[in-house]
């Protein structure tokens, strides 16, 4: 799936929120549109829902939420962060795609940008996998 639009993101957050977005087009990139799109309809509530969706929507698709997969609390927190430093740092009235396109250009374009701020065993624990746990390696610059 590409977003090329905002109507695209508006799209995915439909299909997302309703449960019926096919498990192949939950990609990385996905996963950015929905915490960007989330984050410029209400921040706080992003915050509180996001969670709750990624759980429901896993296990719409046949997943698991476990202590080893499924949704992840700090990975969803840091990219809700870092989504809405992007949306914020981003010009007044900028396109959601354009802010996304730049998202995606950067650091949390690679899937293991975590890495650069977790180590391997803090980010893969049962404690980071239930609750937020701050970076151990450096600060998130967000």
């Amino acid at each position: 799936m590409s977003f090329e639009t905002d109507t695209d993101i508006a799209d995915l957050l439909d299909g997302f929120r309703n449960r019926t977005l096919p498990k192949e087009k939950w990609t990385h990139a996905a996963h950015w549109a929905a915490a960007l799109g989330l984050i410029a309809e209400d921040a706080a509530a992003a915050y509180r829902g996001m969670p709750g969706m990624i759980r429901s929507y896993n296990e719409s698709v046949g997943g698991r939420n476990t202590d080893t997969e499924g949704y992840h609390e700090t990975i969803t927190i840091a990219s809700l962060k870092a989504a809405e430093h992007a949306y914020r740092a981003a010009p007044e009235g900028s396109p959601l795609h354009t802010v996304l396109t730049g998202l995606l250009a950067g650091p949390c374009g690679k899937p293991d940008w975590v890495f650069e701020y977790w180590r391997r065993d803090t980010l893969f624990s049962v404690k980071a996998r239930r609750e937020w746990v701050e970076p151990d390696i450096r600060a998130l610059p967000y």
